[in-house]
């Protein structure tokens, strides 16, 4: 269980805190991988995952790219195309299906190409592969504004983030490792049970859960406002509650900032994630998962609200200009190999 708590947390924070700040640019020419092969993902199996891991084997999800080879394994459509277009999933507008059907990707890089690249080329394997087409749209949607509270922030400075980690520095025992589009995820577990999740020029995130209170603790430093917000859009993408949160603070630097997530909140994320105890999400397996009824509010992110207030913040509703990618067409399955 803690071994797949390891691996389910490293997940999390790449959706956390992965994506790009802006659409990705086509490049002239249409890059692509020199061969790349595409198959459906297995069903994990979390006990050979566990032996593997404690065998010292880990495990090769999301993204993985360097300067020969690309490999991106069990990522959604909706993942894929957010990782190559630079964008955030909930940028990425399409049916349903973009966010459950999963897919492992292995791509080898032609001569003289660079890491950087690797967006550009995925994109090419999109359109070429899964037929993907899409225009981009700016329109008017309700959004929550992260604004400073009635009786004004209660916030922590923190220094500004290191330089981000660098690619080739080893493993320690137990440690994980995942490419986000701006560097390396480092997760390490500690003897405490909390789990250490070093982002780079993102910041440092501690997770660890609270028996008593039946919930997640997430605290984070080196946490910019804009960076603070995009974490809670993604949570509350996760837990149901859809809209984007935008910083309207005015708050400059960066700063320890801390959240906490229902247990209900947080099995609500890990059934979007495509976990749940017993099975896949939606094979009705599992007798871990939360009935509705213990979100204590609609959206089921009200922990998530009380935690913004005790920093002296709040969510508004709010309309702002939103972009998105909308899909136009894509095929559930790939062109063969």
């Amino acid at each position: 269980m803690a071994m797949r708590n390891h691996y389910f947390f490293l997940m999390m924070a790449v959706l956390l805190f992965g994506g790009g700040a802006g659409f990705g640019q086509a490049v002239a020419g249409k890059l692509a991988f020199d061969v790349a092969t595409v198959r459906p993902s297995a069903p994990l199996d979390f006990a050979k995952l566990a032996a593997d891991m404690q065998a010292g084997k880990m495990p090769r999800m999301g993204a993985h790219v360097d300067a020969s080879r690309a490999e991106y394994n069990y990522m959604t459509l909706k993942e894929l195309i957010a990782n190559a277009y630079k964008v955030k999933g909930y940028q990425v507008t399409g049916p349903d299906w973009l966010g459950s059907e999963r897919f492992d990707i292995s791509a080898s890089m032609p001569d003289g190409a660079q890491k950087d690249d690797a967006p550009a080329m995925l994109q090419t394997l999109l359109e070429e592969r899964f037929k993907l087409t899409l225009h981009r749209d700016t329109q008017e949607h309700p959004v929550l504004a992260l604004v400073i509270g009635k009786g004004g922030p209660k916030l922590k400075e923190s220094p500004a983030p290191p330089a981000p980690i660098a690619d080739d520095v080893p493993l320690k025992p137990g440690e994980m490792k995942m490419d986000g589009p701006d560097g390396p995820i480092r997760s390490t577990p500690n003897p405490d049970g909390s789990t250490t999740i070093n982002m780079g020029s993102k910041g440092v995130m501690t997770r660890r859960m609270d028996p008593e209170t039946q919930s997640l603790k997430l605290d984070s430093s080196m946490m910019t406002m804009a960076g603070f917000a995009e974490m809670l859009t993604n949570v509350m993408q996760m837990t149901g509650g859809g809209r984007q949160v935008v910083d309207m603070t005015g708050l400059k630097g960066n700063y320890q900032v801390s959240v906490e997530i229902a247990l209900a909140d947080l099995m609500a994320m890990g059934r979007a994630m495509g976990y749940s105890g017993g099975g896949p999400a939606g094979s009705g397996g599992g007798s871990n998962a939360a009935p509705a009824s213990t979100a204590s509010d609609p959206s089921g992110n009200s922990t998530l609200y009380e935690s913004v207030e005790k920093l002296g913040l709040k969510l508004e509703s709010r309309k702002a200009p939103v972009e998105q990618l909308v899909v136009d067409h894509m095929e559930k399955a790939p062109t063969e190999n």
